[in-house]
């Protein structure tokens, strides 16, 4: 690893300290013993004083940062807090994690290094699944349409620039703390699932650049972090908010006349999210269709108010160990 300033790990945790123990200190894991130039934030987004004594003890038996909110501030909350707790504490290269995801020190130094020798690049690995298939191998295009998602390895030979627009998961991305200051950080307002999307949109207009690191793989149990009745069913929260932001991001970013036509198709977009969990868990459960109507309803409000963009808000103050 690149030895130019320190580095910042930054992991926002919600009911997940099982995952933390087992990923996380795998990651940072070192033969050598602890790096002097790697800081670790673990942010525990409050769940319950069980977990949050769990992380505690967790974060001070393995010398990480706890940075402790005392409400749940959603997954661009919680990263903003990190990364700014973990700049303040001289990182000037950071990788955003998910509990669930699992990814060997020597690839998070391999994206660390990528990030140092190209300062305007917002860079994730390869990331695949426990059983090896595909998760995110490369950018997915957000087709500017209609608002629906493809690999953009399956984008349509002669598909026009401006019909689509790549972003990068947030399973996993490395930066600079000059390009995270420049386009500030996640917007809060999508608390969980597109800020990743609005993220990517505005290092693109800040004029960085998407960057894939193929010599890097990252493993994504998918879902660890969810609460779910079966191996394909989401929960509610997934529902809503992925649905109810995909309209947020419309407001943010899109003239009248796309915003349009992704109110057209809301409900059809709905519908495809929740069938993402499954048919069977809506022979016994009104839960999706019920969060899917509210994330209807939330989003169209939100295309019809079409508020300006804003800039994340960085200012929150954070209570750490």
């Amino acid at each position: 690893m690149t030895s130019t300033g320190r580095t910042g790990v930054v992991v926002v945790n919600y009911g997940s300290h099982e995952l933390l123990a087992t990923n996380l200190a795998a990651t940072v894991r070192s033969e050598r013993g602890p790096r002097d130039d790697l800081i670790v934030v673990v942010v525990d987004s409050y769940r319950s004083d069980a977990e949050r004594d769990q992380v505690r003890a967790l974060a001070a038996a393995s010398g990480w940062e706890l940075v402790a909110p005392a409400t749940n501030v959603g997954f661009g909350g919680g990263a903003n807090l990190g990364v700014a707790r973990a700049v303040e504490l001289d990182a000037t290269a950071v990788v955003v994690l998910n509990p669930d995801l699992a990814i060997a020190a020597g690839d998070l130094g391999t994206l660390v290094d990528r990030v140092r020798r190209e300062p305007d690049a917002l860079v994730a690995p390869r990331i695949v699944r426990p059983d090896g298939s595909p998760y995110a191998l490369g950018t997915t295009d957000l087709v500017l349409h209609d608002g629906t998602m493809r690999a953009s390895s399956r984008r349509p030979p002669g598909a026009e620039p401006d019909s689509y627009e790549e972003w990068l998961s947030g399973a996993c991305l490395a930066f600079g703390a000059g390009l995270w200051a420049r386009v500030g950080g996640f917007d809060e307002d999508y608390f969980l699932y597109w800020e990743d999307v609005d993220f990517s949109h505005r290092v693109l207009r800040a004029g960085g650049r998407l960057v894939v690191e193929h010599a890097a793989t990252a493993v994504h149990d998918e879902g660890g972090t969810q609460d779910r009745r079966s191996a394909r069913a989401k929960s509610e929260t997934y529902y809503y908010y992925s649905i109810r932001n995909r309209m947020l991001f419309a407001a943010r970013w899109l003239a009248p006349q796309a915003r349009r036509r992704w109110l057209r198709t809301a409900p059809t977009a709905a519908r495809a999210v929740i069938l993402q969990g499954g048919r069977r868990q809506l022979l016994t459960s009104v839960a999706p269709w019920r969060a899917g109507w509210r994330g209807v309803r939330d989003g169209i409000r939100l295309a019809r108010e079409a508020g300006q963009p804003r800039r994340a808000r960085n200012a929150r103050t954070y209570a750490s160990r």
